[in-house]
């Protein structure tokens, strides 16, 4: 069922916030902290590290390391989600435990950052100057809005999208349409943000955990991973604002971060509990492979190269139960001691581990820049 709900004072809170730039533009992190002349990059989370690993896709070799330390943030300030420029003049990166987005340039240097409560995954907007950011899984009790970014000025407004746990983030860039969902009730919401215009939509059963969304290559389908539920659901937004469910499919267990192949024939998504990655067939709404082997320690975030070659897994590697936020149900995770994050690449035609990168400890949320 969907309820319409039309643009109201009580829908948009303004809590306009003018950003601070605390650390010199001219800061440098690392010896290496020129810009790289790399065709691809990979940008990890260290969450437990307050860093930022920056990968050479083409190598496969961390190049960068961003220790967030050095801008003034706090050891637990515990990076979670990247976003980049599409011409990679900036990237953003939120920061659970500092309350946090900051902003980098290309050379890595701190030029802006605004505070926003357990900020959590990231959705650029590729035409206009927005961006929009969820909550923080680990928040139990967050604001019920999403925060809309003027990226040039880091200047934040919050728009209410009245259910609790708003934590998946997408944008569909063809319609500009954005959509988040909840980890507490059933329910999503798609979002036009030029006039303010958000529709819920119920999705039917039992408690789901509605983790993270997907959005196709062709803009005509979006998926979303159910933690609690093991599900991926499937719908139809050729109305972007009217979703419409057309296929549930059952993975493994705890099911995070999606992602199409840019052909939009299979997605990618990690399954934490189960330390595996399941590889879902889109023309028949069926899992096609389930994916296992050394690197895999529950995985987390998820990109592609340019070409589509490969998919990129983060792994958290915590190696001991994962402790859910207040209202989800705890997994068995490997007896093994807790080791540094590690990336795991994935060849998508042999669907077969190529590589597998150390990075921090904790390696969550990722984010790519391609030219």
């Amino acid at each position: 069922m969907i309820h319409r709900l039309m643009r109201a004072a009580c829908a948009l809170l303004i809590t306009m916030t003018v950003a601070g730039a605390c650390a010199p533009a001219t800061q440098s992190v690392t010896a290496a902290g020129a810009a790289s002349d790399a065709m691809e990059l990979l940008y990890v989370c260290n969450q437990d590290d307050a860093s930022v690993s920056i990968i050479d896709m083409a190598t496969n070799r961390i190049i960068r390391t961003v220790d967030l330390q050095q801008f003034g943030f706090s050891a637990n300030a515990r990076p979670h989600h990247i976003a980049v420029e599409p011409d990679g003049s900036f990237w953003y990166v939120t920061l659970i435990g500092d309350n946090r987005i900051a902003k980098f340039d290309r050379s890595d240097r701190m030029v802006g950052q605004v505070p926003f409560e357990t900020p959590g995954m990231l959705a650029l907007h590729p035409t206009e100057d927005l961006l929009f950011v969820g909550r923080s899984m680990t928040a139990v009790s967050p604001p019920q809005r999403i925060g809309v970014l003027r990226r040039s000025d880091m200047m934040i407004n919050e728009l209410a999208v009245f259910f609790p746990r708003p934590h998946a983030l997408a944008l569909e860039p063809r319609s500009g349409t954005v959509y988040t969902a909840s980890l507490a009730a059933n329910q999503m919401a798609a979002i036009r943000p030029l006039d303010e215009e958000v529709e819920l939509l119920d999705i039917p059963g039992p408690a789901h955990a509605l983790m993270q969304f997907a959005v196709s290559p062709d803009g005509r389908t979006l998926v979303v991973s159910a933690e609690l539920s093991h599900k991926v659901f499937v719908f139809d937004i050729t109305n972007p604002m009217a979703p419409r469910v057309t296929a549930e499919i059952d993975v493994g267990p705890q099911p995070f971060d999606p992602i199409f192949t840019i052909d939009g024939r299979w997605v990618y998504l990690g399954n934490k509990a189960a330390n595996t990655v399941t590889v879902i067939n889109m023309s028949t709404h069926s899992v096609a492979a389930v994916i296992s082997g050394a690197g895999l320690a529950q995985p987390h975030g998820v990109a592609t190269s340019r070409d589509g070659r490969y998919v990129y897994i983060s792994n958290n590697n915590l190696g001991r139960a994962h402790d859910m936020a207040a209202g989800h149900e705890a997994h068995a995770a490997p007896a093994a001691a807790a080791g540094p994050g590690t990336v795991v690449v994935i060849d998508t035609a042999t669907r077969e581990i190529v590589t597998v990168i150390e990075v921090g400890r904790n390696a969550s949320g990722i984010g790519t820049y391609t030219r």
